[in-house]
């Protein structure tokens, strides 16, 4: 079973997250899954009809976004934050790959600087230094000289970075359907199988 790490950080766009989850675990993957603070709040706002104050319980959040989101049982590991006895922490562990979705500003900003403050930017270490998959979904608009250079640092260093720009040529009707654009790139990226987006000159399938 391919394992794949999905961090969700404090940038708006928690919709990526929630079908990321779907995605993964309907393709048979099992996911690692470590929310930061702020990603609790962006989800709880965003998804779950919580106003703009903190959550109160971001740990029944992120639990509750879990169950609502996994599609096959027994497939997402919730990971706390401050766990770096967790295997994504280790590069023996062998996980092929993680995405960040959505990627904040700081994230991005913690990950250039390979400065570990918690077990995303510690996962995203290991991708980089282990030459495996790292996608980072950034979601800022618009962009500083120093997110430039940061998404720049990074991709010298082999991640993807994927701001989350969908496109529009496969006539999108939906607001899912540009979130699955943005998602299918990534699973291509980490090589999960999907049919989120039309293949560009093939007929659907």
């Amino acid at each position: 079973m391919n394992r794949i790490f999905l961090g969700v950080t404090g940038a708006s766009g928690a919709a990526y997250a929630a079908r990321a989850l779907e995605a993964l675990t309907a393709a048979g993957c099992a996911v690692g899954l470590c929310v930061s603070d702020a990603g609790a709040h962006v989800i709880s706002h965003e998804l779950m009809g919580g106003g703009r104050e903190a959550p109160a319980d971001p740990a029944g959040v992120v639990a509750g976004f879990a169950a609502r989101h996994a599609r096959a049982p027994g497939t997402v590991t919730v990971l706390g934050l401050r766990d770096m006895a967790a295997p994504f922490a280790s590069g023996s562990s062998l996980a092929p790959g993680a995405l960040i979705c959505p990627c904040s500003g700081a994230t991005l900003g913690h990950i250039a600087a390979g400065a570990a403050q918690n077990l995303i930017h510690r996962c995203a270490d290991v991708m980089l230094k282990e030459r495996r998959t790292l996608v980072l979904m950034t979601r800022e608009t618009p962009m500083s000289l120093i997110h430039i250079e940061n998404m720049a640092t990074v991709t010298r260093a082999g991640a993807v970075v994927m701001p989350a720009a969908p496109g529009f040529y496969n006539l999108p009707s939906s607001v899912g359907d540009l979130v699955d654009f943005m998602v299918g790139k990534a699973l291509d990226h980490l090589g999960v199988e999907n049919r989120l987006i039309g293949r560009w000159g093939m007929e659907p399938t």
